[in-house]
């Protein structure tokens, strides 16, 4: 299917080589980019949703693809105005992300617009079985067609980059936590556990609100806990082959947490390291039917402390968790998925 891609995004105008993973700008392919708004939350959403606004109305599409809930009324009223197909792609469940706990009137707001709009889409997409089922039974609409969001499956070599880069002593095992450091991450009990591992060394990559509290909570390790700012998505590949586990201990604060899968997941899988991973349902279905690792309630002290030891230490079964993240990454590739968005689209043009 041949077809002109018109990109509107925030942020600094990327170079051709750099779009995409390597897709190189071309005659088929534009990318505008327009300057970050300051501010957040609401306020936030009605700048972006002005500069959105103006430019989607000049450019005349077939379809139009809303990324996010940001985007989702400018291109509604982009699709009115030029009669082209409205898809809404929502990655979240933005009612309930992180920055609505105990702010009902902000929670109020993204309903709303929510509600209003996702109603006004002729097809929507999101990552899970789980978000997709909660946002049918919301708003009352056909149930969204599920595209994992998972890179396309590469096999990254194991690597000694964290090791040699900090230090880390041979007889240490490396614990990585990579992501946003926000509540609700788990990272309190993870350093807490680690502190009762003498043989395991946390690190620690990423940057949010939480830094300073997880860098204080882990003070008293001294060196057997390294802090790394954020990391280029092309350079974080290597950094996680380095690691011996990866920990996501998910905490469900709010309901978009207790529903996530998040991408640091398949990531641990691709570099092929085993998973200690939260009791959430999707990440749980994940770890426990493909058998890549161990899944613990973070809460439960002597638990999380007894499954930390055996995913570092119990080397059978970490062989055999090494060698299952190969099934579970060809379960959810995106090389399975990008077939049935291409068929959405084809389904949409030709309707």
């Amino acid at each position: 299917m041949g077809a002109f891609v018109e990109v509107l995004m925030l942020g600094e105008q990327p170079e051709d080589e750099d779009f995409a993973e390597g897709l190189p700008l071309g005659p088929n392919l534009h990318v505008r980019a327009m300057p970050v708004p300051r501010g957040r939350g609401p306020r936030f959403f009605w700048r972006v949703h002005r500069l959105f606004s103006s430019a989607a109305s000049e450019i005349p599409a077939a379809v139009y693809i809303a990324s996010d809930l940001y985007t989702l009324p400018a291109l509604a009223a982009a699709s009115s105005k030029h009669g082209g197909r409205l898809v809404f792609d929502s990655r979240e469940l933005y009612a309930h992300l992180d920055s609505t706990a105990g702010r009902p009137w902000v929670r109020g707001v993204w309903t709303a617009v929510e509600k209003r709009y996702i109603r006004r889409a002729d097809a929507v997409l999101t990552v899970n079985s789980s978000i997709a089922g909660r946002l049918a039974t919301a708003y009352g609409i056909e149930r969204p067609l599920v595209l994992h969001n998972v890179p396309a499956h590469t096999s990254i070599p194991r690597s000694n980059r964290l090791r040699e880069e900090l230090k880390v002593p041979e007889n240490r095992r490396i614990v990585l936590y990579q992501g946003g450091l926000r509540e609700g991450r788990g990272l309190p009990q993870l350093i807490d556990a680690v502190a009762e591992v003498p043989d395991a060394q946390l690190v620690v990559i990423g940057d949010g609100p939480f830094e300073a509290n997880a860098k204080r909570l882990a003070a008293p390790l001294g060196e057997r806990a390294r802090f790394l700012p954020f990391t280029p998505p092309d350079a974080l590949p290597y950094y996680t082959a380095s690691a011996d586990l990866g920990a996501m201990l998910t905490e469900p604060l709010t309901e978009s947490l207790r529903l996530a899968l998040p991408n640091k997941l398949f990531e641990y899988l691709m570099a092929g390291i085993p998973v200690l991973a939260g009791r959430t349902p999707e990440v749980q279905h994940v770890v426990e039917s493909f058998d890549v690792g161990l899944v613990v309630d973070p809460n439960d002290r002597q638990k999380l402390i007894t499954s930390l030891r055996r995913a570092l230490f119990n080397e059978t079964d970490r062989a055999r968790w090494r060698a299952n993240a190969a099934k579970a990454l060809n379960a959810y590739a995106w090389e399975r998925e990008a077939t049935r968005f291409q068929q959405l689209i084809h389904d949409l043009l030709t309707e």
